[in-house]
């Protein structure tokens, strides 16, 4: 049975940096799989946030957040990271990652969530002054 654990939230000031972490256990040994992230505000809907293919060739972001995060991955680890950097008050949020167990390959439909059947539980990201 596969498990995502998030990691790496906290409360930073507007214009800090974090780097979300994100390990994955218990999946098919012989295959990597893409990774989602995506982020729930208070009162808001789930959005994607970024994506990155099981090789690491392939990412995207969404517009709210490119220039600001990157998305990598250390196989080796099992493990993605999102940096965020220049974080803004509307970056608050809980964040997710999340994996789609059939390994279908990702593109410009990426944040649909149905598509993601995998989730972790989620870490707070505050940016507040």
């Amino acid at each position: 049975q596969g498990l995502l654990v998030e990691s790496g939230g906290g409360l930073v000031q507007p214009g800090g940096s974090l780097r979300l972490s994100c390990t994955a256990s218990g999946f098919t040994s012989n295959y990597y799989y893409g990774i989602g992230w995506f982020r729930q505000a208070p009162g808001k809907e789930r959005e994607g946030v970024s994506y990155i293919s099981s090789s690491g060739q392939i990412a995207y972001y969404a517009d709210s957040v490119k220039g600001r995060f990157t998305i990598s991955r250390d196989n080796a680890k099992n493990t993605v990271y999102l940096q965020m950097n220049s974080l803004k008050p509307e970056d608050t949020a809980v964040y997710y990652c999340a994996t789609d167990s059939t390994r279908r390959p990702k593109t410009s439909t990426w944040s649909k969530r149905n598509d993601y059947d995998y989730w972790g539980q989620g870490t707070q990201v505050t940016v507040s002054s």
